[in-house]
């Protein structure tokens, strides 16, 4: 990525409510780095590096997306990473409003140019990550709170807005500065 790229992703921003219970979720591990709330969301695309001509001509098709709010819904928790886990995130339900609208935004987004890969898409937030190596302990602690956490059902009401994001990454962990934010419009 050159200098003048911008490191760029489009997310479901979720509703207080659910952020707020995201956190206390993750309170209970105590194992890892908590991903702040102002940092939860929903990706629908990760874009990478992109230059501001292609920005531009990004936010005039992702501001011509009209879809209705999302209804989120946690249907428990994952590990992500295979064998050498490196996250827990929160599965959000894939509703048919959240898959056309990840659509929308992943058409957007090849229409201004970004070659985007094609992927399936998993919906969640992530809410904790772990350094490479982890000692045994930690690897139980996280394995007994997914055993007795795992299934952790939330309902998360509605998300009305989705944003382009740049990532800022920092020693700390990567800082996120919402560049443009977008409606979702109640039909009618």
């Amino acid at each position: 990525m050159s200098r003048g790229d911008l490191r760029l992703f489009v997310a479901l921003d979720l509703p207080e409510a659910l952020r707020e219970a995201l956190m206390e979720v993750q309170d209970g591990l105590g194992v890892g780095r908590e991903v702040p709330e102002e940092n939860m969301h929903v990706t629908l695309a990760f874009l990478d590096g992109q230059s501001a001509p292609v920005v531009d001509a990004l936010h005039d098709m992702l501001s011509a997306i009209r879809m209705v709010p999302v209804r989120l819904t946690v249907k428990g928790l994952d590990l992500f990473g295979g064998r050498r886990s490196n996250l827990v995130a929160a599965r959000v339900e894939k509703v048919p409003e959240l898959t056309a609208l990840q659509e929308k935004v992943a058409q957007a987004a090849r229409m201004a140019g970004i070659d985007l890969p094609r992927r399936r898409f998993k919906p969640h937030v992530t809410l904790m990550r772990f350094a490479g190596a982890m000692s045994p302990e930690a690897r139980d602690r996280i394995a007994a709170y997914m055993a007795a956490r795992g299934d952790h059902a939330l309902d998360g009401g509605e998300a009305i807005s989705f944003s382009l994001y740049q990532s800022h990454l920092r020693e700390g962990g990567p800082v996120y500065e919402a560049l443009a934010t977008y409606p979702l419009i109640v039909a009618g």
